[in-house]
């Protein structure tokens, strides 16, 4: 029995490591697909320059303490890249299921956030 408890615990260990290991290859394979949403739906505002309106708005807000163009930040995460999307900000619109999936707001996410958790 104990022997048995042992190695049950070993497999969960090993499941548990597999699935995280599982998800950083996703997170990977989802920059791609993420840098395509953000050319496709952000880019237009949040590109890099003083052409993007979205990008001047966070260079105005920030005044250098954070990088203004949102591919060259470092302190975003997941959870507020996707809720940024799906509630909109200011003058930033929200963007509905229809327009950016789930599945493209996760690549998005991971995108934006350098596959960050």
């Amino acid at each position: 029995m104990k022997s048995m408890l042992k190695s049950l615990a070993a497999v969960s260990v090993w499941v548990a490591m597999a699935q995280s290991g599982w998800a950083a290859i996703q997170d990977t394979n989802q920059l791609p697909q993420g840098k395509h949403v953000f050319q496709q739906w952000c880019a237009a505002c949040h590109a890099p320059g003083h052409a993007y309106p979205g990008t001047v708005a966070l260079e105005a807000k920030y005044k250098g303490a954070l990088p203004d163009a949102l591919e060259e930040r470092t302190d975003l995460n997941p959870q507020m890249v996707k809720y940024f999307v799906r509630h909109g900000v200011t003058i930033m619109p929200f963007f509905r299921k229809t327009e950016i999936s789930d599945s493209d707001l996760a690549a998005l996410a991971a995108y934006l956030t350098k596959g960050k958790k």
